[in-house]
């Protein structure tokens, strides 16, 4: 058990990361001009994503959840691909990516790296991730809750993303 604790912690340094980065990118968007849109979801999505590590952990522990090889490894494999998934958004998207839906007027929309083939590839990478993370552990409530709590999420957050692209691309 202690290891699969050291991954959740290991995941949410890895969160942390994404937020200098993130802070980071707000502050080049917010000086080029940037537009930030969709603020109402933002919060929930930190407490849901804060509570789905904590879930992982909880449930795994409190529950006396056992590590099964064959869906532990599998599962982890998963998590792994999804880390890689998301850095490589991260990368190719640069400074214009951001946990935030912030569009800087005049900057061309990326189609470059996964974005050649599918639109919002991040979130590909977050419900692989969501579902998987748990499963390591056959944490299977948070996987289950963090899906369905998931799926309105991010409908709310494609819809500001989408919304504020059209915006920004038909200036």
């Amino acid at each position: 058990m202690w290891w699969y604790v050291v991954l959740i912690v290991v995941v949410g340094l890895e969160r942390v990361a994404e937020l200098v980065v993130s802070l980071r990118n707000a502050r080049w968007s917010f000086e080029r001009g940037g537009v930030e849109t969709g603020k109402g979801h933002y919060p929930f999505m930190v407490v849901l994503h804060t509570g789905f590590l904590a879930g992982c952990l909880v449930e795994a522990i409190v529950a006396d959840r056992p590590f099964v090889p064959a869906l532990g490894w599998t599962m982890l494999a998963v998590v792994l691909l999804a880390q890689g998934l998301r850095w490589w958004c991260i990368t190719v998207l640069g400074a214009q990516w951001n946990t935030r839906v912030i569009v800087v007027p005049g900057a061309s929309l990326v189609a470059a790296g996964p974005y050649r083939w599918l639109r919002h590839p991040n979130y590909v990478a977050v419900v692989a991730e969501g579902i998987a993370l748990p499963l390591v552990h056959t944490a299977w409530i948070t996987a289950v809750l963090f899906l369905l709590l998931n799926i309105p999420l991010l409908t709310v957050r494609i819809r500001a993303e989408e919304a504020a692209l059209d915006t920004a691309l038909t200036k």
